[in-house]
Protein backbone atom coordinates (compact mmCIF):
# COMPACT_ATOMS: atom_id res chain seq x y z
CA UNK A 1 0.00 0.00 0.00
CA UNK A 2 1.10 3.33 -0.87
CA UNK A 3 1.31 5.43 2.35
CA UNK A 4 0.12 8.64 0.68
CA UNK A 5 -2.06 7.65 -2.05
CA UNK A 6 -3.21 4.42 -0.99
CA UNK A 7 -2.41 2.93 -4.61
CA UNK A 8 -1.20 -0.52 -4.63
CA UNK A 9 -1.05 -3.73 -6.77
CA UNK A 10 -1.58 -7.21 -6.00
CA UNK A 11 1.90 -8.24 -8.13
CA UNK A 12 4.88 -6.30 -8.04
CA UNK A 13 7.55 -7.89 -11.11
CA UNK A 14 11.20 -7.64 -10.83
CA UNK A 15 12.50 -8.31 -13.87
CA UNK A 16 16.22 -9.23 -14.60
CA UNK A 17 18.73 -7.74 -17.03
CA UNK A 18 17.93 -10.97 -18.66
CA UNK A 19 14.31 -10.18 -19.24
CA UNK A 20 13.17 -13.31 -17.75
CA UNK A 21 10.72 -12.71 -14.09
CA UNK A 22 13.07 -12.86 -11.04
CA UNK A 23 10.76 -12.36 -8.31
CA UNK A 24 7.20 -11.87 -6.98
CA UNK A 25 5.73 -9.77 -3.94
CA UNK A 26 2.31 -9.69 -3.06
CA UNK A 27 0.50 -7.21 -0.40
CA UNK A 28 -2.80 -6.01 -0.48
CA UNK A 29 -4.09 -2.95 -0.74
CA UNK A 30 -7.36 -0.71 -0.52
CA UNK A 31 -8.57 2.31 -2.50
CA UNK A 32 -11.67 3.03 -0.41
CA UNK A 33 -12.57 6.01 1.83
CA UNK A 34 -12.43 5.46 5.37
CA UNK A 35 -15.08 6.60 7.89
CA UNK A 36 -13.84 9.46 10.48
CA UNK A 37 -13.53 6.64 13.00
CA UNK A 38 -10.46 4.93 11.49
CA UNK A 39 -8.71 8.19 10.64
CA UNK A 40 -6.19 7.62 13.69
CA UNK A 41 -5.74 3.90 12.69
CA UNK A 42 -5.18 4.73 8.90
CA UNK A 43 -2.65 7.15 10.20
CA UNK A 44 -0.95 4.60 12.27
CA UNK A 45 -0.29 2.23 9.66
CA UNK A 46 1.07 4.96 7.34
CA UNK A 47 3.32 5.91 9.71
CA UNK A 48 4.78 2.27 10.12
CA UNK A 49 5.23 1.72 6.49
CA UNK A 50 7.04 5.08 5.95
CA UNK A 51 9.11 3.73 8.45
CA UNK A 52 9.89 0.16 7.63
CA UNK A 53 10.78 2.00 4.19
CA UNK A 54 13.07 4.33 5.53
CA UNK A 55 15.42 1.12 7.48
CA UNK A 56 15.30 -0.60 4.29
CA UNK A 57 16.74 2.77 2.43
CA UNK A 58 19.01 3.10 5.01
CA UNK A 59 20.14 -0.70 4.44
CA UNK A 60 20.39 -0.18 0.53
CA UNK A 61 22.28 3.14 1.40
CA UNK A 62 25.02 1.39 3.65
CA UNK A 63 25.47 -1.44 1.19
CA UNK A 64 26.38 1.02 -1.81
CA UNK A 65 28.28 3.13 0.44
CA UNK A 66 30.33 0.02 1.28
CA UNK A 67 30.91 -0.78 -2.24
CA UNK A 68 31.36 3.12 -3.36
CA UNK A 69 28.31 3.10 -5.22
CA UNK A 70 26.88 6.48 -5.98
CA UNK A 71 23.36 6.14 -6.11
CA UNK A 72 20.79 9.12 -7.72
CA UNK A 73 16.66 8.56 -7.94
CA UNK A 74 15.77 10.28 -10.95
CA UNK A 75 11.34 11.36 -10.67
CA UNK A 76 9.33 13.23 -13.19
CA UNK A 77 6.18 12.84 -14.69
CA UNK A 78 5.45 10.63 -17.81
CA UNK A 79 6.98 12.54 -21.20
CA UNK A 80 9.70 14.80 -19.43
CA UNK A 81 12.53 12.88 -21.95
CA UNK A 82 14.35 11.37 -18.55
CA UNK A 83 14.93 7.64 -20.41
CA UNK A 84 16.41 10.28 -23.49
CA UNK A 85 18.67 12.08 -21.22
CA UNK A 86 19.54 8.56 -19.30
CA UNK A 87 20.11 7.02 -22.96
CA UNK A 88 22.51 10.32 -23.40
CA UNK A 89 24.10 9.98 -20.35
CA UNK A 90 24.86 6.03 -20.45
CA UNK A 91 26.51 6.82 -24.31
CA UNK A 92 28.70 10.13 -23.79
CA UNK A 93 29.50 9.71 -19.74
CA UNK A 94 32.71 7.60 -19.02
CA UNK A 95 31.04 6.31 -15.84
CA UNK A 96 30.00 2.87 -15.66
CA UNK A 97 26.49 3.05 -15.01
CA UNK A 98 23.62 0.59 -13.99
CA UNK A 99 19.76 1.16 -14.27
CA UNK A 100 16.81 0.48 -12.12
CA UNK A 101 13.93 0.95 -14.05
CA UNK A 102 10.76 1.82 -12.56
CA UNK A 103 7.34 1.55 -14.68
CA UNK A 104 3.73 -0.14 -14.21
CA UNK A 105 4.01 -1.91 -17.13
CA UNK A 106 5.99 -3.11 -19.97
CA UNK A 107 10.01 -3.96 -20.73
CA UNK A 108 9.95 -0.54 -22.87
CA UNK A 109 12.54 1.39 -20.56
CA UNK A 110 14.39 -1.26 -19.64
CA UNK A 111 15.52 -2.48 -23.06
CA UNK A 112 16.19 1.06 -24.54
CA UNK A 113 18.74 1.54 -21.28
CA UNK A 114 20.24 -2.02 -22.43
CA UNK A 115 20.41 -1.39 -26.10
CA UNK A 116 22.43 1.83 -24.72
CA UNK A 117 24.87 -0.42 -23.32
CA UNK A 118 24.01 -0.25 -19.70
CA UNK A 119 22.93 -3.04 -17.93
CA UNK A 120 18.97 -2.28 -16.03
CA UNK A 121 16.84 -4.24 -14.32
CA UNK A 122 12.99 -3.50 -14.72
CA UNK A 123 10.52 -2.89 -11.56
CA UNK A 124 7.13 -3.22 -12.88
CA UNK A 125 4.58 -1.52 -9.98
CA UNK A 126 1.40 -2.50 -11.09
CA UNK A 127 -1.11 0.15 -10.08
CA UNK A 128 1.25 1.42 -7.69
CA UNK A 129 2.51 4.43 -8.44
CA UNK A 130 6.22 4.45 -7.28
CA UNK A 131 8.86 2.40 -6.12
CA UNK A 132 9.49 1.91 -2.80
CA UNK A 133 13.22 0.59 -0.93
CA UNK A 134 11.81 -3.18 -0.55
CA UNK A 135 11.47 -2.91 -4.35
CA UNK A 136 14.90 -1.16 -5.13
CA UNK A 137 16.79 -3.52 -2.55
CA UNK A 138 15.32 -6.36 -4.86
CA UNK A 139 16.62 -4.93 -7.85
CA UNK A 140 19.87 -4.07 -6.53
CA UNK A 141 20.17 -7.78 -5.77
CA UNK A 142 19.82 -8.78 -9.19
CA UNK A 143 21.39 -5.55 -10.55
CA UNK A 144 24.92 -6.68 -8.74
CA UNK A 145 26.05 -2.82 -9.71
CA UNK A 146 30.22 -2.95 -9.86
CA UNK A 147 31.97 -0.89 -7.03
CA UNK A 148 32.48 3.18 -7.76
CA UNK A 149 29.57 2.62 -9.85
CA UNK A 150 26.63 4.76 -10.64
CA UNK A 151 23.12 3.79 -9.85
CA UNK A 152 20.34 5.46 -11.83
CA UNK A 153 16.68 4.60 -10.29
CA UNK A 154 14.21 5.79 -12.70
CA UNK A 155 11.33 6.07 -10.77
CA UNK A 156 7.96 5.93 -11.68
CA UNK A 157 6.07 8.70 -13.85
CA UNK A 158 4.89 11.07 -11.29
CA UNK A 159 5.34 14.08 -9.65
CA UNK A 160 3.52 13.21 -6.33
CA UNK A 161 4.23 9.95 -4.26
CA UNK A 162 7.65 8.79 -5.30
CA UNK A 163 9.31 12.25 -3.57
CA UNK A 164 7.64 10.97 -0.39
CA UNK A 165 9.59 7.64 -0.75
CA UNK A 166 13.77 7.38 0.45
CA UNK A 167 15.21 4.80 -1.55
CA UNK A 168 19.15 4.73 -0.32
CA UNK A 169 20.31 7.64 -2.69
CA UNK A 170 22.66 10.01 -2.45
CA UNK A 171 20.75 12.68 -4.39
CA UNK A 172 17.10 13.43 -5.86
CA UNK A 173 16.75 14.45 -9.46
CA UNK A 174 14.04 16.39 -11.00
CA UNK A 175 13.28 16.15 -14.26
CA UNK A 176 10.66 18.72 -16.00
CA UNK A 177 10.47 19.33 -19.80
CA UNK A 178 9.47 23.13 -20.80
CA UNK A 179 6.58 21.50 -22.35
CA UNK A 180 5.13 20.86 -18.77
CA UNK A 181 4.81 24.71 -17.87
CA UNK A 182 6.43 26.85 -15.82
CA UNK A 183 3.66 26.06 -12.58
CA UNK A 184 4.93 22.85 -11.76
CA UNK A 185 6.67 23.99 -8.60
CA UNK A 186 3.55 25.76 -6.93
CA UNK A 187 1.40 22.70 -8.04
CA UNK A 188 3.51 19.63 -6.69
CA UNK A 189 5.84 21.37 -3.92
CA UNK A 190 6.91 17.95 -2.24
CA UNK A 191 8.74 17.00 -5.06
CA UNK A 192 10.47 20.34 -5.97
CA UNK A 193 11.09 20.32 -2.32
CA UNK A 194 12.75 17.50 -1.80
CA UNK A 195 15.19 17.78 -5.01
CA UNK A 196 18.98 18.51 -5.12
CA UNK A 197 18.98 19.30 -8.75
CA UNK A 198 16.12 20.39 -11.34
CA UNK A 199 16.90 19.50 -14.67
CA UNK A 200 14.79 21.35 -17.15
CA UNK A 201 14.87 19.23 -20.33
CA UNK A 202 13.59 20.06 -24.24
CA UNK A 203 15.46 23.38 -24.34
CA UNK A 204 15.13 22.93 -28.15
CA UNK A 205 11.48 23.78 -28.09
CA UNK A 206 11.63 26.38 -25.68
CA UNK A 207 10.82 28.91 -28.33
CA UNK A 208 7.62 27.26 -29.32
CA UNK A 209 5.77 26.98 -25.86
CA UNK A 210 4.77 29.49 -23.05
CA UNK A 211 7.25 28.53 -20.54
CA UNK A 212 9.29 31.42 -18.26
CA UNK A 213 12.61 29.97 -16.82
CA UNK A 214 13.24 33.03 -14.76
CA UNK A 215 9.38 32.40 -13.03
CA UNK A 216 9.83 28.78 -12.97
CA UNK A 217 13.57 29.18 -10.87
CA UNK A 218 12.54 31.67 -8.75
CA UNK A 219 9.63 29.66 -7.86
CA UNK A 220 11.62 26.74 -7.06
CA UNK A 221 13.98 28.50 -5.23
CA UNK A 222 10.96 29.68 -2.85
CA UNK A 223 10.34 25.98 -1.93
CA UNK A 224 13.76 25.04 -2.29
CA UNK A 225 16.78 27.64 -2.06
CA UNK A 226 19.27 25.52 -2.28
CA UNK A 227 18.58 23.52 -5.37
CA UNK A 228 20.84 23.29 -8.37
CA UNK A 229 18.63 24.28 -11.54
CA UNK A 230 20.03 23.54 -15.25
CA UNK A 231 18.73 23.76 -18.42
CA UNK A 232 19.72 21.30 -21.15
CA UNK A 233 18.22 19.70 -24.46
CA UNK A 234 18.46 15.46 -23.82
CA UNK A 235 17.63 15.17 -27.83
CA UNK A 236 20.09 17.69 -29.15
CA UNK A 237 22.63 17.66 -26.71
CA UNK A 238 22.20 21.11 -25.55
CA UNK A 239 23.92 22.01 -22.33
CA UNK A 240 24.63 18.54 -21.39
CA UNK A 241 28.41 19.43 -20.38
CA UNK A 242 26.73 20.89 -17.13
CA UNK A 243 24.74 17.39 -16.58
CA UNK A 244 27.53 15.90 -17.21
CA UNK A 245 29.61 17.57 -15.07
CA UNK A 246 27.23 17.28 -12.33
CA UNK A 247 27.27 13.57 -12.44
CA UNK A 248 31.34 13.81 -12.46
CA UNK A 249 31.68 15.70 -9.52
CA UNK A 250 28.93 13.35 -7.41
CA UNK A 251 30.49 10.01 -8.50
CA UNK A 252 34.24 11.41 -7.71
CA UNK A 253 37.74 9.39 -9.75
CA UNK A 254 36.65 6.11 -11.05
CA UNK A 255 37.85 3.47 -10.36
CA UNK A 256 39.13 1.00 -12.89
CA UNK A 257 36.85 -1.93 -13.47
CA UNK A 258 37.40 -5.76 -13.79
CA UNK A 259 37.14 -6.85 -17.21
CA UNK A 260 34.66 -9.50 -15.36
CA UNK A 261 32.27 -6.20 -13.95
CA UNK A 262 32.22 -4.18 -17.11
CA UNK A 263 29.42 -3.17 -19.40
CA UNK A 264 30.14 -3.18 -22.83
Amino acid sequence: MCATCGCGTDEIRVTPAHGAEQHRHEHGHDHGHEPDGLRTHTLELEQKVLAKNDRLAAENRARMAARSITAINLMSSPGSGKTTLLERTITELSVPIFVVEGDQETLFDAERIRAAGARAVQVNTGAGCHLDSSMVGRALDELDPADGSLVVIENVGNLVCPAMFDLGEDRKVVVISVTEGDDKPLKYPHMFAAANLIVVNKLDLLPHVDFDPGRFAADARRLNPDVEIMIVSARTGENLAAWFAWLGDLVGPVPATPPHLRVD
